[in-house]
């Protein structure tokens, strides 16, 4: 394919999204019906829909039009590129621009910065200093990162195995089993290292929530909304002698998790919903709650669009519930690692604060925030205590349906 038939295409992918279809859904049906297009068209026609779903509001704004064309046009503008060469009206390219698809300039900081209007006072009052920074981070594409392995490999000798392979790495502040991808990316999943289990593809600050964790032998800890995975794996090869549960409530989610699990040669004991209370108390218990997901829009960017005060309003009364659900599975002295990928303080420090004023049994000590300005997605995570001994037996432990 030409780079104007890319052009076209994406616009013909984002028409769909635009009109309610899923993102992911979207690009495999186009790649379904176009056989004719190979990986690096494919990857090409990717890069430019979430580049315009990132930027939805200043590419829009930039091309005159909230559509497929308009964000296509807006992004060659924005990168500087010549419009004749994409949108020329040859075979399989664009018509050419008109007159009237004008580039209107940005009416307020929050769309130039392609942050909903609604959201920006509340960006604004969580990040300070970093709002604008953390805005325009979020409108480039993510870092890859890996996770070392560290209970069978060493980061030295891993990168040094990635590099034997084309794959082109570097240590990332955030933890110390994080690796920064800079070439190479579209080869991790068919490295010898990925296969063997020795990395995981992990966001270094993701890492880092699981790093910041007290882990000692015998310990039993529990990643509460465990998802895919990633961070009960990162508890497993963190400490020898922990005992790790994985739960999530909706058991589909930890699908792949006994694969990947035994690929990396951790011991993880997946628990439904019925089972919780059962293996209770946990010493640890980690909860990475359901959020808006602020700190991962560079990699599911339509979340940012989607994103309402109503829902908003709704996770933070889901994330309230679910430390009050877990609290009475936690062992005495024990702690709640409560995690978000967002960045906004409604979500973070505002439901940490909330719990502590109502449980004078419990106190907060290690809290921390990672941004997107600072080279990972941005997350955040708080340590909650339980200050006294409980003399009545463990309370009754009902599920949360979110």
């Amino acid at each position: 394919m030409t780079p104007a038939a890319r052009v076209q295409a994406s616009i013909d992918i984002l028409n769909e999204i635009l009109a309610g279809a899923p993102v992911e859904k979207a690009l495999t049906g186009w790649a379904r019906r176009s056989r004719f297009a190979g990986s690096k068209d494919r990857a090409a026609i990717r890069d430019h829909v979430f580049d315009a779903l990132r930027c939805k509001r200043s590419f829009a704004a930039r091309g005159g039009a909230e559509t497929g064309r308009g964000l296509m046009i807006g992004a060659m503008r924005s990168s500087g590129q010549d419009l004749a060469q994409y949108f020329s009206g040859a075979r399989y390219a664009p018509t050419s621009v008109t007159d009237a698809e004008k580039d209107r300039g940005f009416q307020t900081e929050a769309e130039a910065l392609d942050i909903p209007d609604w959201l920006w006072p509340e960006f604004k009052a969580s990040l300070k200093d970093e709002a604008n920074a953390a805005a325009i981070a979020l409108q480039g594409r993510a870092p890859v990162h890996l996770r070392v392995n560290r209970s069978r490999a060493d980061p030295v000798e891993i990168i040094q195995c990635l590099s034997d392979e084309g794959i082109v790495v570097q240590p990332h502040p955030a933890c110390d089993t994080a690796l920064e991808v800079t070439a190479g990316a579209r080869k991790i999943s068919q490295c010898n290292p990925y296969l063997e289990g020795l990395i995981e593809l992990q966001d270094a600050a993701s890492q880092a929530v699981t790093a910041a964790l007290d882990l000692q032998p015998g310990m039993r800890v529990l990643d509460y909304c465990a998802g895919g995975g990633g961070k009960a794996l990162a508890l497993a090869a963190r400490a020898e002698g922990v005992q790790v549960f994985a739960h999530d409530i909706n058991p589909g989610r930890m699908a792949d998790l006994p694969a990947r699990a035994k690929r990396a040669r951790a011991e993880i004991s997946l628990l439904t919903s019925d089972q919780v209370s059962g293996q209770a108390p946990f010493d640890i218990v980690l909860v990475d709650a359901p959020c808006s997901g602020s700190g991962s829009w560079r990699r599911s960017p339509a979340g940012k669009w989607a994103l309402t005060p109503k829902r908003l309003l709704e996770l933070t009364r889901i994330q309230a519930m679910i430390l009050e659900s877990v609290a009475p599975l936690t062992a005495d002295a024990g702690t709640i690692a409560y995690a978000t990928c967002s960045m906004l303080s409604v979500e973070n420090d505002a439901i940490v604060d909330s719990f502590l004023q109502e449980h004078s049994d419990w106190r907060s000590g290690f809290r921390k925030t990672w941004l997107v300005s600072h080279g990972a997605d941005g997350f955040y995570s708080a340590h909650l205590t339980r200050t006294w001994i409980r003399s009545n037996n463990l309370k009754e432990f009902s599920p949360l349906i979110y």
